[in-house]
């Protein structure tokens, strides 16, 4: 398999505003966004797509809805956006599933700010 510009910046080869994290999931900034903000929620747990979810890893989708809906809360955003896709037919660029956070609504000052 081959690396993922995801895998790279989970394993910090890559640079990336990053806006969340804990031991299940990473959030940054997407660098093509479609809204004020658009964040990309993705597991640590590398799944390709939606199409390669088991029972096993059927709860990862859900899981990465919650946190966005947390993220969402701890940063006062009333309103947004969740979108997967699913394949390249489906506009899926990147084969690491993640999920896309847009708001018309900007992040707080200081939320995945760079120096």
């Amino acid at each position: 398999m081959e690396k993922t510009i995801f895998h790279r910046i989970l394993g910090r080869e890559l640079p990336a505003d990053i806006v969340y994290e804990d031991e299940q999931v990473m959030a940054f900034k997407d660098i093509n966004p479609k809204a004020p903000t658009h964040i990309l929620f993705i597991p640590k747990e590398y799944i390709a797509s939606i199409t390669d979810l088991t029972p096993k890893n059927a709860h990862i989708p859900g899981m990465l809805i919650l946190k966005a809906k947390e993220f969402a809360t701890a940063n006062k955003i009333d309103g947004y956006k969740l979108v997967f896709h699913v394949g390249r037919g489906g506009g899926q660029e990147v084969f690491y599933l993640h999920l896309h956070f847009l708001s018309q609504e900007r992040l707080p000052k200081g939320v995945g700010d760079t120096a």
